[in-house]
């Protein structure tokens, strides 16, 4: 290998990305140790100290036992972000009964200036009226 330094450079950033990628994942198991509902505080110390003690049997064992909820978790956080973001936009838009039910027109006419000034497509000004008027 000596005769190749490329092959050498090669085999080193090789490794490098390697390592990259598995303290990534260390991170992310480690995060979803702590985040996970469904461990006791027992469970989540013997998973740390497997992750930690024997790191790269321990990262692989928890991605084989428990990657399919890991991957749940995911999904469900993401979910309850969009949700919690939904609401600050609602409640930062000040939107309630009360002004939803007088202010359809209000709200027609700033729709209507969105589509004219080009900052919503036909189609998306379609179905936002639609909503209005449902």
């Amino acid at each position: 290998m000596d005769d190749y330094p490329l092959l050498n450079l090669f085999w080193t950033m090789l490794w490098f990305f390697l390592w990259i990628m598995w303290l990534f994942l260390l991170f992310r198991v480690i995060m979803d140790i702590f985040r996970s509902d469904d461990l006791g505080g027992w469970a989540k110390a013997g998973w740390l100290i497997l992750a930690l003690v024997l790191p790269y049997l321990g990262v692989l064992i928890y991605v084989i036992a428990r990657g399919k909820s890991m991957g749940q978790r995911d999904m469900k956080d993401a979910k309850d972000r969009e949700a919690a973001f939904k609401a600050y936009v609602r409640d930062a838009a000040g939107t309630s009964d009360a002004q939803r039910a007088g202010g359809h027109v209000d709200d027609l006419s700033k729709l209507a200036d969105l589509k004219a000034k080009g900052a919503i497509s036909e189609d998306e000004y379609q179905r936002a009226k639609t909503k209005l008027l449902a």
